[in-house]
């Protein structure tokens, strides 16, 4: 038995039916936006670009007071006070080029010391280390940042630099090492402490949780897919980690080690505690004390006298603060740079 339409029935037309089924589909226009929400938007994204641009206005003011304040110098020295070597208060010549190396000597000290430590528990975090581990180790090492500086400053002189002058300073003095040429200049002084050697180190555990945070981010951005490669061509974990890994990461890491360094430069009330702030026979020297811009500024602006002396130093921390930027830019696009390749979005 076969179905009949309905004696008076009427079939709808096919392109009637698709019509309305396409119009059912078709996203209802919701109610109008009122115009308050519209302008708290528009009220919203202005507060938010003036924040974003409030950043970049207080470091141009800054650089600009610094400036201003350092004019007095800047017109009588120039860039010599930048290249000169001798600082006298009392002469009123001011040259600046003794503080510049020591903060640049001591951060290298804490580079060589540093890095090697961060690029290994970066490693070990980010490709060797169990779950059940990472997260505490991850935690005690970036905990090293929020540590005060004047707490490194305070076991500096309390137990780093006694345990430098006997285990490190007065052992090497007395050995022959003092007298092999090349290297003779590093290791003179009388070892009492007070040290280049002993702001380095203060200065290497301060970068350190810096350097191997950013430095394992990087390496956990690496694609899965890279040591899969690797290890599909017959490549064991260490060669993956030092042939595939490391080389992905290089530019990211030596921005981390940048950024180190930034931090190392501005670093002021641990290395003033501990580097014995003198300036040197020898700039070379290890055991004797020294001076850095930052430890520079702390000692000597209370008691300076008004008038050029005041702007010396004023210049000494604009020399400081030029440096730190500089330093910083180049690490921040290292790291931007790097992530954005690792990516894949060249």
């Amino acid at each position: 038995m076969t179905d009949r339409p309905l004696q008076g029935s009427v079939r709808p037309k096919p392109q009637k039916v698709v019509a309305e089924a396409a119009a059912a589909t078709e996203p209802q226009p919701g109610p109008a936006r009122p115009a308050v929400r519209r302008v708290g938007d528009t009220v919203y994204g202005g507060l938010t670009f003036a924040a974003s641009l409030s950043i970049f206005a207080i470091i141009l003011w800054i650089a600009w007071k610094l400036t201003e304040q350092s004019l007095p110098t800047i017109r009588a020295y120039g860039f010599r006070f930048v290249t000169g070597t001798e600082w006298d208060e009392v002469k009123g010549v001011f040259g600046v080029w003794p503080f510049i190396f020591g903060t640049l000597y001591s951060s290298f000290i804490a580079l060589v010391l540093a890095v090697p430590i961060s690029l290994g528990a970066a490693i070990f975090l980010s490709e060797l280390a169990p779950r059940w581990i990472r997260t505490p180790v991850t935690f005690l090492i970036e905990l090293l940042a929020a540590i005060p500086s004047v707490i490194y400053g305070l076991w500096g002189i309390f137990i780093l630099l006694p345990f430098l002058r006997e285990k490190v300073m007065q052992p090497i003095l007395n050995s022959p090492l003092p007298n092999l040429p090349g290297v003779s200049g590093m290791f003179q002084g009388y070892g009492v402490g007070p040290s280049m050697l002993a702001a380095g180190v203060i200065l290497a555990i301060m970068i350190i949780p810096f350097i191997t945070a950013v430095s394992r981010d990087i390496l956990r951005a690496i694609p899965r897919a890279q040591r899969e490669a690797s290890y599909g061509m017959g490549a064991t974990q260490w060669e993956t980690i030092q042939r595939v890994v490391v080389p992905y990461a290089k530019s990211g890491i030596i921005g981390a080690v940048i950024l180190g360094l930034g931090r190392a430069f501005g670093e002021t009330m641990a290395v003033t505690m501990v580097i014995g702030n003198q300036t040197p026979s020898n700039p070379f020297a290890l055991f004797e004390p020294g001076y850095t811009m930052s430890s520079a500024l702390a000692n000597k602006f209370t008691e300076a006298s008004p008038g050029l002396h005041t702007a010396a130093l004023i210049e000494v921390g604009l020399v400081l603060f030029v440096v730190a930027i500089l330093v910083n830019i180049v690490a921040r696009v290292l790291v931007f740079y790097t992530a954005k390749d690792i990516q894949g979005g060249r």
